[in-house]
This record gives C-alpha cells, sequence and structure tokens, in this order.
C-alpha cells in the first residue's frame, strides 16, 4: 500500500513539474513570441506620411517615379525602371543606392535601399536594405499617397533629420509636383538638404 501511494506521488510530481516546465522548448516559444513583438513594434514605428493630391493614380505614379523632379536633380540612373538601381547623392552628407522591386500601375511602388552612407552616423549600416513604399488610394476623384519608409524608426541616429527630410520632400516637393507640374528638388548646388545640413549642424564637405 505505501509503496502505492509513494508511486502515485512521484506520478504527480512529474506530471505538475511537466506542466510548469520552462525547458528549452518553451524558452524557445517565448523568445520567438519576443521576437514578433517586437518585430510588430518596430513596424509600428516606421515613418510614414501621407498627402491628398488632385490628380488621378495615373498621374501621380508618373510623378513619383520621377525622382529627379522632385527628391534631387543629383541622381544618376534610371527611377521608373523595375530593377533598375539609382544613385542618390548631396555632396558627402548622403550617398544611396535604390533599386525599384515592385511596381502596380497606379496603385503601389516600392524602391529597396541596396547601399547608404551618412556622413553623421556612427553606425554606417542605417538606412541599407529598408524599403521606400508608396500607396496610392483613389479618394473622391482625388488621390491618397500614403509614404511610409519601412525600417526607418526613432531608433536610427539619423531618424529626427531623416523625418524632417522626407516630410519636406512628400508634403511639400512631391505634393506640388502632382499638382503643380513643378516640384521643389534639391538642386544640383544644394536646396532642401542645404537647409537640413544648417538646421541640424551636419558635417559639410
Amino acid at each position: 500500500m505505501k509503496a502505492t501511494i509513494v508511486t502515485i506521488t512521484f506520478l504527480s510530481l512529474m506530471m505538475n513539474n511537466c506542466n510548469n516546465s520552462t525547458g528549452p522548448v518553451q524558452d524557445d516559444k517565448k523568445q520567438t513570441q519576443d521576437s514578433n513583438l517586437k518585430k510588430k513594434d518596430m513596424n509600428q514605428e516606421n515613418f510614414t506620411t501621407s498627402i491628398l493630391v488632385d490628380k488621378d493614380p495615373a498621374a501621380a505614379f508618373d510623378a513619383i517615379k520621377n525622382f529627379r523632379a522632385w527628391w534631387s536633380e543629383e541622381i544618376e540612373g534610371n527611377t521608373d525602371q523595375l530593377n533598375e538601381t539609382f544613385f542618390y547623392h548631396y555632396k558627402d552628407v548622403h550617398l544611396s543606392k535604390i533599386k525599384l522591386i515592385e511596381v502596380i500601375p497606379a496603385k503601389k511602388l516600392v524602391y529597396q535601399v541596396i547601399d547608404n552612407q551618412f556622413n553623421f552616423t556612427k553606425d554606417k549600416s542605417e538606412w541599407i536594405n529598408t524599403k521606400l513604399v508608396f500607396d496610392l488610394i483613389p479618394e473622391g476623384g482625388k488621390t491618397k499617397i500614403v509614404f511610409t519608409h519601412e525600417g526607418l524608426v526613432p531608433a536610427y541616429e539619423c531618424y529626427n533629420v531623416c523625418h524632417d527630410a522626407w516630410s519636406g520632400y512628400i508634403q511639400g516637393s512631391l505634393k506640388s509636383l502632382i499638382n503643380t507640374g513643378i516640384g521643389k528638388p534639391n538642386g544640383k548646388e544644394g536646396g532642401l538638404n542645404a537647409e537640413l545640413v544648417k538646421k541640424w549642424g551636419l558635417p559639410n564637405k
């Protein structure tokens, strides 16, 4: 009888230990869940801004692809060809290689940053493998454009500067280009980036 009681007690303890286990399997599961939560939080922090323009999606779509007309005249390569890479730079302050990786006519454009360099950040990998996403949505005879820089998050050293820059280019230059046909890109001798360099006290070679 005593042996039976001891056996039952031992089995009960074993079952409780299994149920309360924090072994490798559950630890791995918890780490995966934590990782997914972090990724979700990072996605929620991506820089995004939107504009409402007076043109139809097709016209807005064509304007977006013309980066020289709203971002910078200092661009080499095609900005409107799928799988083509173009090079952007502002002096030695910002250099970037960007590739058009997804095109859905009049609906969506996605560009991937292949390489990038700022002269004011310690982490030289910032921006690399991030994506510039333009979603176009018809809205009451107009077009809403949602720009998201996937991967550009507040934890980045460049975030505040980039926040100001993208806000100016999208809200000001791109919107003006679509509505009036005239954008406000960086000129070959300076422009919006020059203003930001002065504002933020960035190295200006």
